[in-house]
């Protein structure tokens, strides 16, 4: 029985001395304790060195994929015909067996004897020491972890890690710098500070002009719109401001000068910082952009550590505070971190940017996974995800817009007013009014009679207006009953006489 043995040197065969103690493992622990005990066991048939680092990380990378290379196979055919071979990895057994027709062996037994010829290694190949071997597995370790990793140097999300420190930096220093021009420049010309809004333009313009007394001299066209230089022109022949020193004016001009270096670096930093946020993480920057997936490595500490989060706590990531006061005082828990600033979420309306953020953090999820483990440099995934979430928000939307209209689905909609009445005429919700003849009369006094008529009958409506009338009927009465009677009276008394 032959033992096969990699080292970081090469290949090696032993030749397995006395098979019976395979069967006792404490057995084999107890020779392999001394140099001696362990040449007892076994002793080296063949060696197969390394040329080079090279062909030391292909042997290495193949027998760690279960494959047989090249050298190995040559190394075997040449040692191991008619030979039973004891291996540590049942697989590549398989495999040899297969290919080359050689009986091979893996147990418990064979596992220990490895561990005892890796302990004993030096004794028993003779030539080889500590000194030769360490670097050799170090070497060949690094190799081999490169090559596992799919190592580039594109890949290196630290840079971005700084490059986005540095760019959230910047910006604070360059707003406390142009706000520092601008106070110590509103002395002596109060009046730009309204006139030019932008900050580069500010800077410029003081670098330019000093003093604003020469300010009708210089030519500003390069720096501003013509409406807002002339603006300038005449603020500056009334301004209020107060009169200051050539020293004064060549400090703020360094000020000014300060903050322009440092914006046109941040220009240039943030223009670095797309490309290699490109080139990490193509997929994650077509979903949330450059700068909020910068943020969200950062926060995360690398892409792999992004990797291992899941789509909820990539949610949240930045919120974290808000998250555990919520939990402690049971409220509601935040629905999205630094991933809010991402555009798609900007779009939504308020109500559904916690919808659009739960929709967009399972695709960034996905997508930060396969930049961080996927061998692809384009960003199919990213734009596949980044139609989806639109589609859900324009879904969103439209039965918003649906609901608001009050078109539910599956009703008939309502049909629009024909104006010229080409199709068929509908029947009248109300019956047409009938003709009126009394409209037609002529005669004032007939309209009088009419109107007063019409009052009456409105009056014998209501109960008060009833009992007026009744009083009014009874004491009309009384007055012709109380004339008949002395009308009655006068003829009595003249047929009397």
């Amino acid at each position: 029985m032959l033992l096969l043995f990699e080292t970081p040197a090469g290949f090696s065969l032993f030749k397995v001395k006395d098979e019976g103690k395979l069967e006792d493992v404490e057995a084999l622990e107890d020779a392999f304790s001394t140099p001696e005990g362990a040449k007892k066991v076994v002793a080296l048939k063949a060696f197969s060195k390394f040329d080079n680092t090279a062909e030391a990380l292909a042997a290495a990378a193949s027998m760690v994929d279960s494959k047989i290379g090249k050298d190995l196979k040559k190394f075997l055919k040449k040692h191991c015909e008619g030979e039973t071979l004891a291996l540590a990895d049942a697989k590549l057994g398989g495999l040899i067996k297969e290919k080359l027709g050689i009986a091979c062996v893996y147990s418990s037994a064979v596992m220990e004897m490895m561990r005892g010829v890796r302990y004993q290694l030096n004794e028993l190949i003779g030539g080889l020491t500590d000194a030769d071997i360490a670097p050799m597995a170090l070497g060949l370790s690094h190799s081999l972890s490169r090559y596992k990793l799919k190592f580039s140097p594109d890949k290196v999300d630290t840079m971005v890690v700084q490059a986005i420190g540095l760019l959230d930096e910047l910006d604070k220093e360059l707003n406390t710098y142009a706000m520092r021009v601008r106070e110590w420049y509103g002395w002596h010309f109060p009046e730009m500070t309204k006139i030019i809004a932008d900050n580069m333009q500010y800077a410029k313009s003081v670098m330019q002009m000093g003093d604003r007394a020469t300010a009708a001299e210089h030519d500003f066209s390069g720096i501003l719109d013509e409406d807002v230089e002339q603006d300038l022109k005449d603020a500056a022949v009334i301004s209020m401001g107060t009169e200051i020193s050539v020293d004064d004016l060549d400090n703020i001009k360094q000020l000014a000068d300060q903050v322009v270096s440092l914006s046109e670096y941040r220009i240039q930093l943030y223009d670095y910082l797309k490309s290699r946020m490109n080139a990490i993480a193509p997929n994650l920057t077509v979903l949330v952009g450059e700068l909020v997936g910068a943020r969200l490595i950062s926060h995360a500490g690398s892409l792999i550590n992004l990797a291992k989060h899941p789509a909820s706590t990539v949610q949240i990531l930045g919120a974290e505070k808000a998250l555990f006061r919520a939990l402690k005082t049971k409220h509601e828990t935040p629905k999205y971190g630094l991933i809010y600033h991402a555009s798609l979420i900007g779009q939504a309306a308020p109500k559904f940017k916690g919808k659009i953020s739960r929709v967009l953090a399972a695709k960034c999820a996905l997508s930060i996974r396969v930049d961080a483990l996927g061998e692809g440099s384009e960003a199919t995934i990213g734009i596949e995800s980044r139609a989806k979430v639109e589609a859900r928000l324009r879904q969103l939307e439209g039965k918003t817009l649906g609901e608001a209209s009050g078109v539910a689905r599956g009703k008939e909609t309502p049909k629009k007013h024909d104006k010229d009445r080409a199709g068929d005429t509908p029947a009248l919700l109300t019956a047409p009014k009938a003709y009126n003849p009394d409209s037609d009369v002529t005669d004032k006094n007939e309209k009088k009679k009419k109107r007063e008529k019409e009052g009456s009958d409105d009056d014998e409506k209501t109960p008060a207006k009833k009992a007026k009338k009744e009083d009014k009927e009874g004491k009309s009465e009384k007055k012709e009953k109380s004339a008949k009677s002395e009308k009655k009276e006068k003829k009595d008394k003249k047929d009397k006489k």
